[in-house]
Formats: C-alpha cells, sequence, structure tokens
C-alpha cells in the first residue's frame, strides 16, 4: 500500500484572508503546495490528504481538483474545534486551533496506512520526500516513527527570527529530544538562540532540526487521542494552548512506546517566515527549474 501525505492546510486561510491570495512562487503560477505535491507524487505516495477549515472547501477544491485529478487520490478532512474532546467542552473565549497534534487526530477515519506530514506553506526538496518514502514503505511501525531532520543553517531567514525544534540525536540516529526555540538568527556570522531573559547561545550550521516533516504509522491516532485529552486536562483553560506535534512525539519517546528516528537531509529549506522572504523563494524555485530539477510548468 502507498503511503500517504496529509497536508496542514487548516492555518493557511487566516494567514491570507482569502485562498484567492495564496502566493504563487514558481514560473507557471505554481505555490509552494504544487512543489510538494509534485515532490511527493513522484517519490511514490498514493493519497493526498488536505486538513482545511470547513468554510473553505469549495475554493480549496477549485484550485486543487483540477490539477491533481487522475494523478493522485485526494481527500479533504477538516479540524474541526469540537473534535475529540472527550467529555470537555469548546471553553467560551477560545478562537484559535487546538495545534498540530489535533490537526493529525481529525485526519483518524480518513488514513489507515503510514503516511507524512508536512505544512502547507514549507519548501521541503524533493530529497526529503525520497527518503520519507523509503521509510514509510519499509520501516515505519506501530513502535517507530520518523522526522526529517535538516540542517539548521539551510533553515535560517535573513530577514529575522525564526522558531525551530532543534533535535537531540542519540548514537543509535534516533531522536533523544525536541526543544523548540523561538528566536534563532544569525549574529555576527553565527547563528544563535535567545532564552526569554535575553541569554544567547550559539548552535552548529549543521545542528538537525524539525520542519514539522513527520513519518507515522496510524498508531499515532490512539496515542494522539489519549495525549490530547491530558493535554485538555491540564489546558482547557488558557485560550492560547496549543497540542503541537513534538509533544506526541516526546511522549511517545519519553514513556518508551517507541523510537522516532531522524531522516537526515541535506535539502535547501525555505519558506515565507517574513513578506521579505517572497523574493528569494521565487528566485530558488526559478533556479531549481533553470537547473532541470522541476519542469517550468508542472502540471501541464
Amino acid at each position: 500500500m502507498q503511503p500517504t501525505l496529509l497536508i496542514l492546510a487548516a492555518g493557511m486561510a487566516s494567514r491570507y484572508g482569502s485562498l484567492k491570495q495564496i502566493q504563487a512562487f514558481g514560473p507557471s503560477g505554481e505555490t509552494i503546495i504544487d512543489y510538494s505535491i509534485y515532490d511527493a507524487i513522484r517519490a511514490g505516495f498514493g493519497k493526498i490528504v488536505f486538513i482545511i477549515r470547513k468554510e473553505f472547501e469549495k475554493e480549496f477544491k477549485e484550485i486543487f481538483e483540477p490539477k491533481l485529478k487522475g494523478r493522485v487520490a485526494t481527500d479533504y478532512v477538516y479540524q474541526e474545534m469540537d473534535a475529540f474532546l472527550g467529555n470537555h467542552t469548546v471553553p467560551a473565549e477560545r478562537t484559535k486551533p487546538w495545534g498540530t497534534a489535533h490537526a493529525i487526530l481529525c485526519a483518524k477515519n480518513a488514513i489507515n496506512e503510514p503516511f507524512a506530514v508536512i505544512n502547507a506553506d514549507d519548501f521541503y526538496g524533493a530529497d526529503a520526500f525520497v527518503k520519507m518514502a523509503a521509510f514509510l514503505n519499509g520501516e515505519a511501525k506501530a513502535d517507530i516513527y520518523s522526522v526529517v531532520g535538516y540542517e539548521l543553517g539551510k533553515t535560517v531567514s535573513v530577514h529575522g527570527s525564526v522558531s525551530r525544534g532543534v533535535c537531540q540525536v542519540n548514537d543509535q540516529g534516533n531522536l533523544a529530544a525536541i526543544n523548540e526555540r523561538t528566536k534563532i538568527y544569525t549574529e555576527d556570522g553565527q547563528i544563535v538562540y535567545e532564552e526569554a531573559d535575553g541569554s544567547k547561545h550559539p548552535l552548529a550550521a549543521n545542528t538537525p532540526v524539525s520542519m514539522n516533516f513527520w513519518g507515522f504509522h496510524p498508531s499515532v491516532f490512539e496515542l494522539s487521542q489519549q495525549l490530547f485529552i491530558e493535554f485538555l486536562d491540564k489546558n482547557i483553560g488558557n485560550p492560547k494552548s496549543e497540542f503541537f506535534i513534538p509533544i506526541v512525539a516526546d511522549e511517545f519517546i519519553s514513556r518508551n512506546v517507541g523510537q522516532v528516528k531522524v531522516l537526515p537531509t541535506t535539502a535547501q529549506w525555505f519558506g515565507v517566515t517574513y513578506k521579505e522572504d517572497a523574493p528569494g523563494v521565487q528566485a530558488s524555485l526559478s533556479a531549481l527549474v533553470k537547473n532541470g530539477e522541476y519542469p517550468d510548468n508542472l502540471w501541464k
């Protein structure tokens, strides 16, 4: 059975105001998502599942169905605020979704095979999809998950600080811990992260970081459901609290349920953290097309 690609796109419309404004970066108007789907199909993924907001379903399908029809199976799931809450109810002051791990949980009834998860607006590179497909086809089990480890130096922005999940990798090549560093930037040629107290700590350019490209066995749904209820028990009263994928990965490791294998890639990540990043993304894609890594029209 071919693996599935789950694309976290529920937050897209809120960032852009409307899907019509989703930015075109490729020479024929391609979005970053188009490149991820193209790479996934090439690597052997058999189905694309989009997590979206219900109110944007029509717009979303109008954009993607014409391109993907006949090329790959598609499905759509909705991240609803009241899904999987157990005995809890949504507090009146809660306006934001419950986070990326809750988004995955919302796809529980759409996926029965090993699957990968990516953000909608990050460019991950062909190498990462090839490595992930190989893992999902050959190694993914109820006690073996994975995450693609990017070299930190290939994921920073020159336009400001970025937030990254810094991976500690053990001798077996598995994830020992993942620490969310919310303020990473380059200063005097050195990459540093800054703590809340203002102290700065250097990080090597080849430090592996997670860009939210994960590989899971379907067993993750049951685990996530259990952890989400535990999360709500503690955080239901905090309107800003979010249930993130690294929370699930950390508990998976610390409770000795299994291991998360780090799949190293040399791929150059890019995304639009800042408006000013957009021209660079466009230039990078143009260069890849020019080098023959992508056609100048992905869906022709």
